[in-house]
Formats: C-alpha cells, sequence, structure tokens
C-alpha cells in the first residue's frame, strides 16, 4: 500500500476544524474523534463513513483512513491518540477489543459518556504533556472507552432484537464476531466460525464481510495480533511463546503476519514498548 502513510505511535490531542489528508494514512494508536459541530467524513479501507455532531467515534488506527471532508466546513473537533500497547494494557474484555479491531469506527453519541467529553478530552491534552498527569488521563481514557464500548454493545443488541428482514443475519455475524473473539487462540478456520452460526462456510464469509468489513481469516488475525501486541506489552512471554499463545499456527506464520499488520516485527516492537511512547 504505497499511497498509505504510517505515522508513528503516540499520544496526541487537538482541537481545530478538519485537516483534509491527501491520502491515507495509518498508525498503531486507539483514536478518538469528538464531533462538536459539523460532520466528519472518513474512507476506511476505501469505504465511506460518518460522523455526525453529536456522537464520538473509537477505532484502532492501524485501518487505513483519510479524512475527505467536514460536510460544513465550519465543524469544529477534538482528536485524541492513545498509543494501542498501553490500550491493551488496560485489560480491556475480548468482547470490546474485538469491537475495536473492526474495519470501522465504534459510534457512539456523545452523551453515552454521560459527562462533559469535551472537558475531559481538553484535559487530557495537558496530561500527556505532563509525565506525572499522564495516569490520569489514561484512567479517565480507560473508563471512557469501557463506558462507549458498553454502550455500543447494548446498542447493537438491541438494533438486532428490533431489526426487520435482517435481524438473523445480524444475530448470526454476532455469533461468529464472539466465537472468533473467544477462541481465536484455538486452531480455528471458516468452517468453524460458520457452524457456530449454524452457516454454509460460503455464506457465512459473504455476511460476514458485508457487516464487518473484513474476512473472517482477516478478522482472526486481526485478533490474534492484537493479543501478541497485548502479550509483548504486558509479559515477559518469548516469541516463540507469545506466537502459540496468541493462536498462530507457527512462529513463521506469526511473524509474517505481525510484521505485515504492525509495520515491525515482534522482538522490534517490544523494544519501542520499552523506550516508551512518544509525546
Amino acid at each position: 500500500m504505497l499511497d498509505v502513510e504510517t505515522v508513528e505511535a503516540a499520544y496526541w490531542s487537538h482541537r481545530g476544524p478538519a485537516p483534509l489528508m491527501a491520502s491515507s494514512h495509518r498508525h498503531d494508536d486507539l483514536e478518538i474523534n469528538l464531533v462538536l459541530e459539523g460532520r466528519l467524513d472518513y474512507r476506511f479501507g476505501g469505504a465511506p463513513v460518518s460522523v455526525h455532531a453529536g456522537e464520538i467515534a473509537l477505532f484502532w488506527g492501524w485501518t487505513p483512513h483519510q479524512l475527505v471532508g467536514d460536510a460544513t466546513g465550519t465543524g469544529q473537533f477534538r482528536w485524541v491518540h492513545i498509543p494501542l500497547g498501553e490500550v491493551l494494557a488496560w485489560g480491556l474484555p475480548d468482547h470490546d477489543l474485538g469491537a475495536m479491531l473492526l474495519n470501522r469506527p465504534v459510534v457512539v453519541p456523545t452523551a453515552a459518556a454521560g459527562r462533559d467529553v469535551e472537558s475531559m478530552l481538553g484535559s487530557w491534552q495537558r496530561d500527556f504533556a505532563d509525565d506525572g498527569a499522564e495516569v490520569i488521563a489514561n484512567l479517565e481514557a480507560q473508563a471512557l472507552v469501557r463506558r462507549l464500548l458498553r454502550h455500543h454493545r447494548d446498542a447493537l443488541a438491541l438494533r438486532a432484537e428490533d431489526g426487520h428482514g435482517t435481524a438473523d443475519a445480524m444475530h448470526r455475524v454476532i455469533d461468529m464476531v464472539r466465537f472468533v473473539v473467544d477462541r481465536f487462540r484455538d486452531p480455528i478456520d471458516v468452517a468453524d466460525v460458520a457452524a457456530a452460526a449454524h452457516l454454509h462456510p460460503h455464506y457465512a464469509m459473504t455476511v460476514f464481510r458485508q457487516d464487518v468489513g473484513a474476512t473472517i481469516l482477516e478478522y482472526l488475525t486481526r485478533c490474534r495480533v492484537a493479543e501478541s501486541q497485548r502479550l509483548l506489552a504486558t509479559t515477559s512471554l518469548t516469541i516463540s511463546e507469545i506466537a502459540h499463545a496468541a493462536g498462530f499456527g507457527s512462529q513463521s506464520s506469526f511473524y509474517a503476519h505481525f510484521t505485515r499488520a504492525c509495520g515491525t516485527a515482534p522482538g522490534t516492537y517490544r523494544a519501542q514498548l520499552r523506550e516508551g511512547p512518544r509525546r
């Protein structure tokens, strides 16, 4: 992907109008977008996504994304980046981590946070510049992310229950995502995932990609890579032990998938984490 710029992971917070991007970029951070006024228009892996005023979006920044415009031209927004290595150390439930690893953002009403998010995110901008206060921002960020993901999970379940015509398909996709998130450490394949939703593998692959924005194998690999990132960040396990614990069938497969997803080898990734994220 020669037209995708790779940006270094770092703590970052900014408030202002939308800067248009000439091309897609990616970065190994959790990105939080808060739309105060206007509308943000993105492309995620080529697919259009809009985030409206009164909404907040969460996503893993490694999915190539491009900000293509502010529909009003007068919008105000706030962006936050938190290195994924820090986020993985929070110990989020697998189902919440799985939601963030989809090929599109989790978008929820800002009101779901139950507090003045704009002021809180503004305080993080100051905290990120102060080593002594950074822990406060991290704790608040973890609480905010957990709260927003819980709202997203509840809303998705309600949507599936209230849907017309597509409710059964949505329930089955949810079943497949849950199966992958629960079992990605095991030697599972497409047939296993399809069987969890009582679907033929070909149909399962079609509806999964339509709803999730990635193939079953892509999503399975993404979960395994994220788990390996967490283990590299939070344990002293060897590379071969991490490859096995994260569900990769061989160390060579682990190296290939990890390097492709993260842009660096596992050992280098761990060394960079120990140096600490850039501010």
